[in-house]
């Protein structure tokens, strides 16, 4: 089983529910938030290395590197190939700052999106504008429903239930 697999089979399983999985998130998030900083503080700096020694680097434990990376792949410019990687395989941390700012506020992670190591990569307004594109896409907008009676959408000149609404 890859290290991935193991990562997702122990932060997802039952006992994760309840005070424990309270306590492991809780420590889980402080470590994430730690690993960012040191990533937006230097974003031109190339982060490349095996998995083991990043997680080194970063001074974290292995299993909770995994689950950043898990966090962290979407935003990459290059994804690193995380299903199937083992310690000793290579990964890449250089990420696309707008993409990472945008899949923050996506997860709702208001610990990470409002770190101030953001001011100086992105203006406000911005991280604004992300935030407001980011919020819109998952609203559903729902079209104007279209009565009997209404002229037909598809141009024929017709009334919608003499027309396209006679098999709807």
């Amino acid at each position: 089983m890859g290290l991935l697999q193991e990562w997702r089979d122990y932060a997802y399983s039952k006992e994760m529910q309840g005070r424990s999985g309270q306590i492991f998130w809780a420590n889980y998030f402080n470590v994430e938030k730690e690993i960012y900083k040191k990533l937006l503080a230097d974003p031109d700096k190339t982060w490349e290395g095996s998995v083991a020694s990043l997680a080194k680097e970063f001074d974290t434990e292995l299993s909770l590197f995994v689950g950043f990376l898990d966090g962290i792949n979407d935003s990459l410019v290059t994804p690193n190939p995380i299903e199937e990687m083992d310690q000793d395989t290579v990964v890449n941390l250089t990420f696309d700052k707008e993409k990472l700012y945008y899949n923050m506020v996506e997860a709702k992670a208001d610990w990470l999106y409002n770190l101030e190591e953001w001011e100086p990569l992105l203006t406000e307004e911005r991280r604004k504008e992300l935030y407001r594109q980011q919020k819109a896409s998952g609203t559903i907008v729902k079209d104007k429903k279209i009565g009997r009676n209404d002229p037909c959408p598809c141009g024929s000149g017709k009334k919608y239930k003499k027309c396209c609404g006679l098999n709807a």
